[in-house]
């Protein structure tokens, strides 16, 4: 994953919001969103899936656990015979450790660059960690943007997505309402001025194409192939969480397919259980 914004308890109807842009190469062999285990006895996952490596960029369990992953752009750094970083986040997912002895286990191992931010939404603590020198940070109610670099790096991209989901939290009276915004948001295809382009060592042309909230960089195979949005909604019921994810083909003109699940009670508390909903594939228009 190369974008993401997200909420935390900063809004009384929608105390977590999370939205995030996938780029990756068309090539890449990818399942969208559903439910599927990393493991004999390990707890499924909600999310899609690296079949490349077997791992993940985002995903949740029913029992609250949430990870979301980011690379970090430095290609004079890249080591070709590293570990996926995809199993860092079933890795999470699937462990009962807290944050500090997690990480422990994971700066033992050689990853290429990479950003983590996960949680577990059932008791509220979430933390950012990031394999270089960062070890994991809590973080507070507010918002929060993370890209290509450190959490909450200036770049365009990340700082419009945030305003974004801002403004969106500020006028949305439903869960479609926020879900349409949001969606616009993650597709915006505006590039930064070459004066705010980050220097992290790729070549400029690249830094400019790779600028954008949503990329198209179909002369080299790569560019954005999903967006996904989870939203949990509070009322006098409780909690419920919504994800939904759009794919996108290589074909920009084909129509992206939307994925939804619905979790309910979810975020889950002490006694109670969690029904996993998932609505199958729909296609939608573009």
């Amino acid at each position: 994953m190369c974008l993401l914004a997200l909420a935390l308890d900063t809004h009384a109807r929608f105390p977590l919001v999370v939205a995030a842009n996938r780029d990756e190469y068309y090539a890449r062999a990818t399942e969208p969103l559903s439910w599927w285990s990393p493991g004999s006895g390990l707890p499924s996952v909600l999310g899609g899936r690296d079949l490349a490596a077997g791992g993940a960029w985002m995903g949740l369990t029913a029992a609250g656990r949430v990870a979301m992953l980011t690379n970090i752009r430095a290609p004079s750094q890249h080591d070709p015979d590293a570990l996926s970083r995809g199993g860092i986040v079933t890795d999470w997912l699937s462990e009962a450790d807290d944050a500090e002895t997690f990480w422990n286990k994971v700066a033992a191992r050689r990853h290429n660059g990479f950003n983590l931010i996960a949680g577990d939404a059932s008791t509220g603590r979430w933390f950012w960690a990031a394999n270089r020198g960062i070890a994991p940070i809590a973080l507070e109610r507010g918002l929060h943007g993370l890209s290509n670099a450190e959490l909450d790096t200036p770049w365009k991209k990340v700082v419009e997505l945030k305003q974004r989901l801002r403004e969106s939290l500020e006028v949305a009276d439903s869960v479609y309402g926020l879900v349409r915004r949001l969606f616009d948001a993650l597709g915006d295809r505006s590039l930064a001025a070459d004066a705010a382009l980050p220097d992290t060592g790729m070549p400029r042309d690249i830094e400019r194409q790779l600028s954008s909230a949503f990329v198209e960089m179909p002369a080299r195979g790569y560019g954005t192939r999903s967006s996904t949005l989870l939203i949990t909604e509070r009322d006098d019921a409780g909690e419920r969480t919504h994800v939904f994810e759009r794919t996108y083909d290589a074909d920009r003109s084909a129509r992206p397919r939307l994925r939804r699940a619905t979790l309910e009670p979810w975020p889950p508390r002490a006694g109670s259980s969690c029904t996993k909903v998932l609505v199958p594939a729909a296609v939608v228009d573009a």
